[in-house]
C-alpha cells in the first residue's frame, strides 16, 4: 500500500482545486464544500494509515530502510553538471612543494538532477499521520465553526492547499521538494491569516508572517545551495550517507558542517517561531481559529523540527550548533512562557504557549534527543490542536468574545468543551498519564543527562522553570475561562483586576447579551477524538524508567521506530550502538558510564544527572528523581494557578503591583515588537525615504538636468541657426538682389530689337575671339 503514497498530498490538492475553481462559479453549498474538503483529507489519512502500516508492519515491510517512490517519480529539474567542494570522498592530486610530495584535495564533478518523488521512512511516516489525522479533526471542526462565513469555498480551498504543501514538505525525497512545501505553507499561511482581508489587523498579521518567514527562508535556501555544492545532490539518502563520513567539528570550531547547520537553523527559527523570529506567530491569531489550530498544531510550525531531525547528522557534526540549538530553544521556552502569564486574549495565551513548546522541542534536539523532540511534536499536536479548537468552541459559544476577563464558569454552559479542554490542560501541564507528561519529562531528563553539549544543567533548569510557568498560565486560562464567577456581559459583575491600578477595568452589564452555549456536534466531536489522543497518545513513548530500562512495544514504540534515522556519534552509524548502550538517540550517556566521567562528559563539563547518580548509585533511581521533580513543578504551577485565580483573586493585582516592572515587561511582550518597529520597520522606511530622495533628487535630478541642458542647447542651436546662419544667408541674398536687380531689369527691356542686337553683338564677339586664337 505504501506504493500509493503519492495520493496522500494529491487528494487535498484535488479537493482544494474543486472548491477553489468551481465552488463560487457553480454556487456550491456549504455542505458540499465541507464534504469535498473533509473527504479529501479523510481519504488522505486512510491511505497514510494503511501505507505506514504496510511500510512498518506488513508482509512486505520496508522498515527501517527508506522507500522512495519510483512509479510516479520523474526528473523534475535536470540541472546538469555541478562541481562539488572539498569533501571526504573527493579525489586528490599530488604536487611537489619544496621537494616534498603533498596531496591536495580537488573538487569533483557530479550530475545534478532534482527528481520529484516521495520518500516514506520513519520520520515522514510520523508526520504524515499527524498532518492528516489531526488535520482531519480540524477540517471537521471548521465546517461548523466557519458556518455562515462569506468566502466559505475560499477558506477550504486555502486549507486544502495548505495540507498539500505541508505533505510535500515532509514527504519529498530531497531538499528542493522540501523547500517547495516550505514556501507553499508560507504562502498559505499568508492567505489564511489574512482571510478576513477587510480587517486591518488580519492584513498586517499576514504581511508580518510572510516577511518574517522570508528572513528565515533566506538562511535556509543558502544552506540548500551549500548542501548541493558540497554533496552534489539534493536527495536525502545521498546527502545523509555522505555527511556521516565527515569529521565532527568540536565546540567553538566553525567548519563546513557548522555553516550549513547555521543556515538550516535560521530557516527553522523562522518557520518554527524561535527567538528572535517568533514575532509573527502570536499575531497569526488574527486568522480564523481553525487556521490557528492547523498552523500551531499539525503543520507549519513543526516544519522546523522536521528539518532539524531530517538533517540531524549534519547538526551532530557540529558541537557548536548543537549548543546553539539547545540555548535558543531553552531561551525561547522560558521567554514565551513568561509572556503567556499576563495575556488576556485566550488565543494569544495559546499562541505564546505554542512558541514555548516549540522551544522545548528545539531544546530536545540541541541536547541530542531528536527522537524525543519529534515525540513532543506528536503529543503537542494532540493537546494543542485540542486546546485551539476548544478555544474556538469557547469563542463560538461566547459569540466571538476572546477576552478571558469577560468569561468565567463556562463549564456550566459548555460541558463537552470543558471536559475535553481539561484533558488538554493536564497534558500540557505534564500530569501523568496524559501525553504531554511522557514527552516533556523525557526532554527535561535528557537535558540533565546529556553528554552532547556543555551546560546541560542550565538547559534543564531553564526548561524546568518554563514548565512551571506553563502549568501556571494554563491553569490561569482554565480558571478565567471555565471556573470562578461568570463575568460575561449578561451578568452583573466586576472584571478580574489584573495589573497595577491604571490597568483596572470594569465591565458594564449588557442585558441584551447572549448566554453562552455549547457548540454543535460537528465542533465538539473532533474535540472528543483529540481529547482521547491527548490522554493516551503518549504511551507510544513510555519512559524506560517505567519498564525496567527496556523499550517496550517494538516498532510501536516511537523511540524504536525513529531510531534508524538518527546518527549515532559514538559509532558513526545510524541507530543504537551494537553493544546495546542506552539510546544515543535520546541524548543519554551509556548506562555503564553514567556514574563516571568519560570522554563525552569531560567535553560537556558538569553533568547534573551524573552527579545525582553518583550519590544514589543507580541510573533508574536518578531518572525517577527527575520524574518526580517534573511532576512536582507541574503541581506547583497548577497550585499557584488555583491560589491566584480561584482561592484568592486579589493576589494577581497584589503581585502585579509588587512586581510592576516585570509585569509591565511581560504584559507588553518585552517590547520586542516595538523594538523591531523602531530598529527594523522604521529604519527600513527611513532607508526607503532616503533611497526615494536620492532617486528623485540625484538620479531624477541628473536626468531632468540633462533634459534641461538638452533643451537649452536646442534653443541656442535654434537661435544660432535662425539669427546667425539664416541672417547671414538672407543678408548676402538681399545684397546680391539689391546689386543685380537694376542691371538685370535694365537688360530685360521686353523689345525684340534689343534682344536681336545683343545676339548679333554676341555673335561678333565670338567670331572675333575665334580669329584672335587663329592668328
Amino acid at each position: 500500500m505504501f506504493k500509493y503514497i503519492w495520493l496522500v498530498p494529491l487528494l487535498p490538492l484535488a479537493g482544494a482545486a474543486l472548491n477553489g475553481i468551481f465552488g463560487r462559479r457553480f454556487g456550491f453549498s456549504e455542505k458540499l464544500i465541507g464534504g469535498i474538503a473533509v473527504a479529501s483529507v479523510a481519504l488522505s489519512f486512510l491511505i497514510s494509515l494503511t501505507a505506514v502500516y504496510s511500510y512498518g508492519f506488513g508482509g512486505n515491510a520496508q522498515w527501517p530502510n527508506p522507500y522512495v517512490t519510483t512509479q510516479t517519480a520523474f526528473n523534475w529539474i535536470p540541472a546538469g553538471a555541478v562541481k562539488q567542494t572539498l569533501g571526504q570522498a573527493d579525489t586528490s592530486t599530488t604536487i611537489s612543494v619544496a621537494n616534498q610530495p603533498v596531496k591536495i584535495a580537488t573538487p569533483r564533478a557530479s550530475l545534478l538532477n532534482i527528481e520529484w518523488s516521495y520518500q516514506l521512512d520513519s520520520l515522514s511516516a510520523i508526520f504524515m499521520l499527524i498532518i492528516t489525522g489531526v488535520g482531519l479533526c480540524i477540517f471537521v471542526f471548521a465546517t461548523g465553526y466557519m458556518h455562515g462565513e462569506t468566502g466559505f469555498y475560499r477558506f477550504f480551498a486555502y486549507m486544502g492547499l495548505f495540507m498539500f504543501s505541508m505533505l510535500v514538505l515532509v514527504m519529498g525525497s530531497n531538499f528542493v521538494m522540501m523547500f517547495v512545501g516550505w514556501e507553499g505553507v508560507g504562502l498559505c499561511s499568508y492567505l489564511l491569516i489574512g482571510y478576513y482581508f477587510n480587517r486591518q489587523e488580519a492584513a498586517n498579521a499576514s504581511r508580518k508572517a510572510f516577511v518574517t518567514n522570508r528572513v528565515g527562508d533566506f538562511g535556509f535556501i543558502l544552506a540548500i545551495f551549500a548542501l548541493i555544492a558540497t554533496f552534489g545532490t539534493a536527495q536525502y539518502t545521498s546527502v545523509v550517507a555522505q555527511a556521516a563520513s565527515y569529521p565532527v567539528e568540536s565546540l567553538g570550531h566553525w567548519g563546513l558542517m557548522s555553516w550549513i547547520a547555521l543556515g538550516l537553523m535560521i530557516g527553522a527559527c523562522g518557520k518554527s517561531a524561535q527567538f528572535p523570529l517568533h514575532v509573527w506567530l502570536p499575531d497569526a491569531m488574527a486568522g480564523p481559529t481553525p487556521v490557528s489550530a492547523l498552523i500551531h498544531a499539525a503543520t507549519m510550525v513543526t516544519a522546523g523540527l522536521y528539518m532539524l531531525t531530517r538533517t540531524n547528522v549534519i547538526f551532530q557534526h557540529s558541537k557548536t550548533m548543537m549548543l546553539v540549538v539547545a540555548l535558543v530553544g531553552a531561551f525561547t521556552a522560558i521567554f514565551a512562557a513568561t509572556i503567556g502569564i499576563t495575556q488576556n486574549d485566550i488565543k494569544k495565551v495559546l499562541a505564546y504557549s505554542t512558541v514555548s513548546q516549540l522551544g522545548f522541542m528545539f531544546l530536545a534536539c540541541g541536547v541530542g534527543a531528536f527522537v524525543i523532540g519529534i515525540f513532543h511534536v506528536m503529543t503537542h499536536a494532540f493537546f494543542k490542536a485540542l486546546m485551539f479548537l476548544g478555544a474556538g468552541s469557547v469563542i463560538h459559544g461566547m459569540h466571538h468574545e476572546q477576552d478571558m476577563r469577560k468569561m468565567g464558569n463556562l463549564r456550566k454552559y459548555m460541558p463537552y468543551t470543558y471536559w475535553t479542554f481539561v484533558a488538554g490542560w493536564l497534558a500540557i501541564c505534564g500530569i501523568i498519564p496524559f501525553s504531554g507528561f511522557w514527552s516533556k519529562d523525557e526532554i527535561l531528563w535528557n537535558a540533565a543527562s546529556t553528554t552532547h553539549i556543555p551546560l546541560g544543567w542550565l538547559v534543564w533548569l531553564v526548561g524546568t522553570i518554563a514548565a512551571t510557568c506553563t502549568a501556571f498560565y494554563m491553569t490561569r486560562l482554565m480558571a478565567m475561562t471555565f471556573w470562578g464567577k461568570e463575568r460575561f456581559p449578561a451578568h452583573e459583575h466586576s472584571m478580574e483586576h489584573e495589573g497595577h491600578a491604571q490597568k483596572k477595568e470594569h465591565s458594564t452589564p449588557d442585558k441584551h447579551a447572549h448566554v453562552p452555549h455549547e457548540s454543535p456536534k460537528s465542533m465538539w466531536v473532533p474535540l472528543v477524538a483529540l481529547a482521547v489522543l491527548a490522554t493516551i497518545g503518549g504511551f507510544v513513548g513510555i519512559s524506560t524508567a517505567f519498564t525496567g530500562g527496556k523499550e517496550v512495544g517494538g516498532r510501536m514504540n516511537i523511540v524504536t521506530w525513529l531510531n534508524p534515522i538518527i546518527w549515532n556519534p559514538s559509532t558513526g552509524q545510524f541507530g543504537k550502538s551494537e553493544e546495546g548502550n542506552a539510546a544515543i538517540i535520546t541524548g543519554r550517556a551509556p548506562a555503564e558510564t553514567t556514574s563516571r566521567v568519560g570522554e563525552h562528559e569531560s567535553q560537556s563539563g558538569f553533568n547534573l544527572a551524573h552527579t545525582v547518580e553518583a550519590k544514589l548509585g543507580s541510573e533508574t533511581a536518578t531518572e525517577w528523581v527527575f520524574i518526580l521533580l517534573s511532576l512536582i513543578v507541574a503541581g506547583i504551577g497548577i497550585g499557584l494557578g488555583f491560589l491566584f485565580y480561584i482561592k484568592d483573586t486579589r493576589l494577581p493585582d497584589i503581585w502585579a503591583t509588587r512586581l510592576r516592572p516585570l509585569y509591565e515587561a511581560s504584559y507588553h511582550k518585552y517590547w520586542i515588537d516595538e523594538f523591531y518597529g523602531w530598529a527594523v520597520t522604521r529604519r527600513t522606511m527611513d532607508l526607503a525615504r532616503g533611497v526615494f530622495a536620492f532617486d528623485s533628487k540625484v538620479v531624477d535630478g541628473a536626468v531632468n538636468g540633462t533634459a534641461w541642458l538638452t533643451r537649452l542647447t536646442s534653443k541656442i542651436t535654434g537661435a544660432t541657426d535662425k539669427y546667425l546662419v539664416d541672417g547671414l544667408v538672407n543678408a548676402i541674398a538681399n545684397f546680391v538682389v539689391s546689386l543685380m536687380s537694376p542691371i538685370v531689369r535694365a537688360a530685360q527691356t521686353g523689345l525684340t530689337a534689343n534682344y536681336a542686337l545683343v545676339m548679333v553683338i554676341g555673335l561678333l564677339v565670338a567670331v572675333a575671339i575665334y580669329f584672335v586664337k587663329i592668328f
